[in-house]
């Protein structure tokens, strides 16, 4: 927060207590003042905390519905799913994958090694992997199109509404579903 906006802060509570009915109206003003005062990332909360914030935001238009019962313990379920599969293997996992959101709705895929996952061509391959491996899964095989859709048609289907990938640096890539 500035300077100006605490000092503007303090005189509108100032101003509140000695003209209690202009309490609501002051309480507005504060209120837009420290929203306007918050950084752009802050906007997205993750943003700056797990992952640098993303230069770019892809759009990706999904061709699946989300599946009915598709809910934040399906979602919780899904991550820890391939966590289990990430820590099965014979050496460190290269990534920490996790759900965020109120509703887990947001899947975050962060690498845990420095050179993993720090360009748009690395993040597309190794989604291009999580995609023939999404297409293994029964929920693909069960709906009879694994070989169309993607692991961005599978997240979707669970309810995520983005991905965010990044090399847990200074590379973070987007993408929101439509």
């Amino acid at each position: 927060m500035t300077r100006l906006t605490a000092t503007l802060q303090g005189k509108l509570i100032e101003m509140a207590i000695l003209k209690p009915q202009s309490f609501q109206v002051c309480f507005l003003v504060v209120a837009l003042c420290a929203i306007v005062s918050l950084p752009a990332s802050a906007k997205e909360r993750h943003s700056g905390y797990y992952y640098p914030e993303p230069k770019q935001i892809e759009i990706y238009k999904t061709r699946a519905l989300i599946l009915p019962g598709s809910n934040k313990v399906r979602r919780i379920g899904f991550v820890t799913a391939l966590t289990q599969v990430e820590l099965g293997r014979p050496y460190p996992p290269i990534t920490a994958i996790f759900a965020k959101g109120a509703e887990s709705q947001k899947l975050i895929i962060v690498a845990n090694q420095p050179g993993r996952l720090d360009t748009i061509f690395r993040i597309r391959a190794y989604l291009a992997t999580l995609t023939a491996t999404a297409r293994t899964t029964p929920i693909f095989r069960q709906t009879g199109v694994e070989t169309i859709l993607t692991f961005f048609d599978l997240v979707r289907m669970l309810g995520f509404e983005q991905v965010t990938i990044s090399d847990g640096d200074t590379f973070t890539h987007q993408v929101r579903f439509e």
